[in-house]
């Protein structure tokens, strides 16, 4: 059963999350917990840009991806 037509981008993009963020923690689960320890020293206002960085990069990847 497939998803309604404009679902399924969305669908296939948490699958393909899914898939990177398994194969890490499967690969490197040292260097992920290594990570989040530093992540948790942070203060707030770092995370939150460098959220917005990721996620301003991540828009311009799929406009050029979908051009």
């Amino acid at each position: 059963m497939d998803p309604p037509s404009g679902w399924s981008d969305l669908v296939t993009a948490l699958g393909l999350v899914l898939v990177i963020e398994g194969l890490l923690l499967a690969l490197m689960p040292d260097l992920l917990k290594r990570l989040v320890a530093e992540i948790l020293t942070q203060p707030p206002r770092r995370l939150r840009v460098g959220g917005l960085i990721s996620a301003a990069g991540g828009v311009v990847i799929v406009w050029l991806a979908r051009g």
